[in-house]
């Protein structure tokens, strides 16, 4: 769980990031899942989107990808998620 100065620290660390991921129509598959897990381990910070077709809001995608993952939801702002999950093995955030 992380606290408001660790998620506030986060913040401004995802705005300068890309969106990497996006989730359309077909919802949260394993193929997103799968994406979003690898992104992770390798930056431990990522952005993504959800396109106005897809079944899902992004507050639900973004809880169900992090809770799928292990992952913690830093935010959720318009069609953009923030999710952050640190490294075990080579941490690269600080926080």
């Amino acid at each position: 769980m992380l606290t408001s100065k660790q998620r506030a620290a986060l913040r401004s660390m995802a705005t300068s990031q890309d969106t990497i991921l996006r989730i359309g129509k077909g919802g949260v598959t394993q193929t997103v899942l799968r994406q979003a897990d690898a992104a992770l381990t390798a930056r431990e910070l990522i952005k993504f989107s959800v396109l106005e077709n897809a079944p899902v809001s992004i507050r639900e995608a973004a809880d169900e990808v992090a809770e799928r993952v292990r992952a913690d939801v830093v935010q959720v702002i318009g069609s953009k998620a923030v999710l952050y999950r640190r490294n075990p093995k080579e941490p690269k955030i600080e926080i």
